[in-house]
């Protein structure tokens, strides 16, 4: 602690602002070691409790997965079924993060998951974090579930009180298997007959609370958390330290890569021909929006006008509607099941389509105001067009006077389509407290060690700790210490 405070005179300045001293190195080495100690140690009291009831996979099961699959898993998405279903099968509830890129084909894999654990007689909840795309998975799994013998249920916020009661009451007796919801799956009338797996959609998007209430309601039901957000090496190691990992790089067969561009708002006459020509050639497309919470009257406000002036002064000979999150969720549906049907040639809309919105024919998007969005939002973004087989083009228009950061974005976003290549730059331009948008999302408040600094040191740590705690070299009282002191540190960190 001296060494750190008062170094030594011949300390190279660049090794102390390197932190790189031996003094420094040593306690973030033992930061860090406590940490994964603690991952460590929750994740062994996790494994000493069975489940009550064991998933067995038959020929029965497997027939009956095949039934609902649509086409053939790409190999990536075959690895990660196996993973799954390996741990579906173990005594230990399951605790694993899928990762994927944007159309990676994430969904489907869940939705067999989901299969095997209802052919053996569990329920299922499926949480995702918005009304919108809530609706799209229902509808989505409804019908790839058409074949199966099981029933599929609905639960938002946006439901009647009538409609939520009839929902409780199908869950507790039993007779849906499976619930499709939002944040309205966690609170405390609902109840589960027996709740064997617990599937999250955008996990980044849930509180820690939020997500440790809905497993709470089945007994040791599986987690399995999903995100499109793809977590960069750097965090898996701390923020999912207990979660086992499964990652679907390939994308199916098809699809097209997307050329991006960046524009500013001089050339929109331009943008606007090319849009028109594209759908011309009947290919549908986006008008994006921003909604920042502090002005979002005004944002929806702009987003209203914009729609009205493009229907009736620039794509006059075109159909163009609004979507945006305000609106009754019936008339969203509406507006969606339009869209996915070609009623509608340009979706003017607000970052509800963010996640959620698949129409394979949909090849043009254009970002306005693009330098108000994150990174990871943009490629999210712009994974709503590209999911077809034609060439597909998002245009990330911006306002001048653009600054450093936002540059560095849209520049990020153009260069390539490689999501984890862009988790990792999005970790580097705002650094690892902001990368889940605040700090209850799970990232730990680090005193003197630094995630993209140091994680060479929290990859030594993460090795020491697993090797040392079984060891049987630690005193009871020194857990007792790092329990304490990791609960108060660090808190829910680690509920998948």
């Amino acid at each position: 602690m001296r060494n750190a405070h008062f170094p030594d005179r011949h300390e190279s300045l660049e090794t102390l602002n390197r932190f790189r001293t031996v003094a420094q190195r040593r306690l973030i080495f033992e930061e860090f070691f406590v940490f994964q100690l603690g991952l460590a140690l929750n994740r062994q009291e996790t494994d000493a409790i069975e489940k009550p009831r064991t998933i067995t996979v038959d020929d029965r099961v497997r027939r009956a997965a095949l039934d609902v699959l649509p086409f053939r898993l790409t190999t990536d998405q075959k690895l990660a079924l196996r993973e799954i279903v390996t741990d579906l099968q173990r005594p230990q509830a399951m605790n694993r993060l899928l990762q994927g890129d944007v159309g990676s084909g994430k969904t489907i894999i869940a939705l067999l998951a989901a299969l095997v654990a209802m052919e053996n007689g569990l329920q299922v909840a499926f949480m995702a974090p918005t009304e919108l795309l809530a609706e799209q998975h229902f509808f989505n799994l409804a019908r790839l579930l058409a074949p199966s013998r099981f029933a599929l249920l609905k639960l938002t916020g946006a439901m009647s009180v009538k409609e939520r009661r009839a929902a409780w009451k199908a869950l507790s007796a039993g007779e849906a298997q499976l619930v499709v919801g939002t944040h309205a799956l966690v609170q405390e009338a609902v109840r589960f007959q027996a709740l064997g797996l617990v599937i999250i959609d955008e996990q980044h998007r849930f509180g820690v609370m939020q997500r440790a209430t809905l497993r709470d309601k089945g007994l040791q039901p599986d987690v399995l958390v999903m995100t499109a957000t793809p977590i960069p090496r750097t965090l898996a190691l701390t923020a999912y330290g207990d979660l086992d990992l499964s990652t679907i790089r390939e994308l199916p067969p098809g699809r097209q890569p997307i050329t991006t561009s960046v524009r500013s708002t001089s050339r929109r006459s331009d943008v606007y021909r090319f849009i028109d020509a594209q759908l011309a050639t009947g290919r549908q497309g986006y008008v994006v929006y921003p909604l920042v919470e502090e002005s979002s009257k005004l944002d929806l406000r702009a987003a209203t006008e914009m729609a009205d002036r493009l229907r009736t002064e620039v794509f006059t000979t075109r159909r163009v509607a609004l979507l945006h999150g305000r609106m009754k969720a019936g008339d969203r549906e509406q507006i969606m099941r339009a869209f996915a049907d070609h009623e509608v040639d340009l979706l003017v809309a607000t970052t509800v389509i963010e996640v959620g919105i698949d129409v394979p024919n949909a090849s043009i998007m254009l970002v306005e105001h693009a330098e108000r969005f994150g990174l990871a939002q943009l490629h999210q973004l712009r994974g709503r067009v590209g999911r077809g087989t034609y060439r597909s083009h998002c245009i990330l228009l911006y306002q001048e006077p653009l600054s450093e950061a936002a540059r560095a974005r849209l520049d990020a976003v153009a260069e390539t389509a490689d999501g984890f290549e862009l988790a990792e730059r999005d970790l580097e331009l705002r650094g690892p407290g902001d990368f889940f948008g605040t700090r209850q999302h799970g990232i730990p408040t680090l005193r003197v060690g630094n995630l993209l600094r140091d994680h060479h040191i929290m990859q030594d740590a993460r090795r020491a700790a697993l090797q040392w705690l079984p060891s049987g070299h630690a005193s009871t009282e020194y857990l007792d210490v790092v329990r304490r002191s990791w609960s108060e540190r660090f808190g829910l960190v680690g509920v998948g």
